[in-house]
């Protein structure tokens, strides 16, 4: 090893040079930090240097202990490889490496456990660890991602513009935020991408209606959410869509939607939201719908045999295209704000769970650009909490979202009807509006359901009229007795 080799003048590090973390490595060294890169597999570093070496000031590595050499002090390295042991790994082998004060920042999907674990057994080392969610995919890496970072205050103060500086911006403003201590980064990540699946969804069953209920062809519908994105749906998913509808098959002269099997896959973000959601009591029920449809879609042995299960007697038929198309559209505005009202919700209950004080105005700010679920919408998002005196129990209620819900409602149930008569199943639409109507209701069938409780488990109730909790003696004279 030599000298120049060995001369400390790295700002940031990168380990893990795959896609992702070679296109961050790239940003940051286009951003003018020198930066180091290293990885396992030699080649890969080798690689980087060869085809992408005049994007910066890049100083490339051959061995963990020359990697950490390379960079002054306080060290900051980003680990970009596979969640689980292959980051366990990195960390058991970088760790003896680094001194106090020195921070290693996760930049992969890693559930905010792990990171919490990882976390608090670093901080007894000295060492600062920062779960950061990053969210763009490989295009968002190397122009400009939503950065979501928690871990220590001091972390953030010495990483924090670096990673604003690499990150998108809009309006002046970058997309980057310190979300909270250990694990919020992470948590943050995770509900953004179980957002992710219900927006994804949405838009899929919109599609499904406008084409099967309405006939649209492939070419049409690309119109259709072109013209969409000019509107209040206007985002990054809906422009995408537009993109894919108009796609044709080079192969076969086929629209390329209809030679993609539908099976969808999934890699656990919006799993890990739905299961989080439950361990803290959140109904997520358009996230859950969206993770479950995903299952569904694989189930291709049980779809197959179920093809001749009987369907709608008499299906009905669409009269007034544009007028459907237009109900399409609000019907998934309004599912799509109950998403997000989901999501924000779970962020609150992870917030109290685990004591993170996250603001979600900023939450919602960093969202606007770089990342997947980026929309117009994300700036009412913003103002519902930055100029609420108090936030709002729910998005749904923030005036601006109420009023909205307001003028989709009633196209809304008409798409909702016209699904379930037409044998389309739109499970994220008719759950969002399931969940709108249970929120409004004054009282809810949970009553009863309480009752039953009690009655087979004594489980007790607790009464409209006075405190305290009660238990009826079912199976004897069916007095009422209190438990507390």
């Amino acid at each position: 090893m030599t000298d120049t080799q060995t001369t400390a003048r790295a700002e940031i590090g990168v380990t893990g040079l795959a896609v992702m973390g070679s296109n961050l490595a790239r940003n940051f060294a286009s951003k003018g930090f020198v930066t180091a890169v290293h990885n396992r597999t030699q080649a890969r570093t080798d690689a980087l240097i060869a085809e992408h070496g005049g994007d910066g000031d890049f100083v490339p590595s051959t061995s963990a202990e020359e990697f950490v050499a390379s960079l002054v002090k306080p060290r900051r390295i980003v680990i970009m490889v596979k969640a689980g042991g292959p980051t366990d790994a990195v960390i058991d082998e970088l760790a003896p490496l680094l001194e106090d004060g020195d921070i290693l920042i996760d930049g992969g999907n890693a559930k905010f456990q792990d990171t919490r674990r990882r976390e608090a057994a670093l901080r007894e080392q000295g060492i600062h660890f920062v779960g950061c969610g990053i969210s763009g995919g490989e295009e968002g890496a190397l122009l400009g991602p939503s950065i979501m970072p928690g871990g220590s205050k001091e972390s953030y103060d010495s990483l924090g513009p670096m990673l604003e500086k690499i990150s998108a911006h809009v309006d002046g403003e970058p997309c980057c935020t310190h979300i909270g201590t250990d694990g919020a980064g992470h948590f943050v990540k995770m509900v953004h991408n179980g957002i992710e699946y219900a927006d994804m969804q949405l838009i899929a069953e919109a599609y499904d209606l406008l084409r099967r209920g309405a006939g649209l062809t492939p070419a049409e519908l690309a119109d259709v959410f072109a013209e969409w994105n000019r509107g209040d749906l206007d985002s990054f998913l809906i422009e995408i869509t537009a993109e894919v509808l108009k796609q044709v098959d080079a192969e076969t002269g086929q629209p390329f939607i209809d030679v993609v099997v539908d099976a969808a896959g999934m890699k656990g973000t919006g799993t890990w939201t739905v299961q989080n959601a439950l361990d803290l009591g959140v109904p997520v029920s358009g996230i859950a719908e969206a993770v479950f449809a995903r299952g569904l879609s694989s189930l291709a042995e049980q779809r197959a045999a179920s093809k001749d299960l009987p369907g709608p007697a008499a299906a009905g038929s669409v009269d007034d295209r544009d007028a459907f198309v237009e109900d399409v559209r609000l019907a998934l505005y309004a599912s799509k704000i109950v998403a997000y009202a989901q999501g924000l919700d779970e962020i609150i209950a992870g917030a109290e769970e685990f004591g993170w004080d996250i603001d979600l105005g900023a939450v919602a700010r960093i969202w606007r650009g770089g990342c997947i679920i980026r929309a117009k919408f994300l700036n009412r998002i913003t103002e519902a909490y930055d100029s609420a005196a108090q936030q709002p129990a729910s998005l749904l209620l923030a005036p601006y979202f109420t009023d909205a819900i307001a003028g989709t409602q009633d196209a809304w149930r008409r798409t909702v009807v016209f699904a379930a008569t037409n044998g389309i199943p739109a499970p994220g639409f008719s759950t969002a509006l399931a969940y709108y109507d249970g929120l409004r209701s004054e009282r809810l069938p949970a009553a009863l359901i309480q009752g039953q409780r009690d009655f087979f488990g004594a489980h007790t109730y607790r009464r409209v009229d006075r405190d305290g909790s009660f238990h009826t003696l079912w199976s004897g004279d069916r007095s009422e007795v209190a438990t507390d």
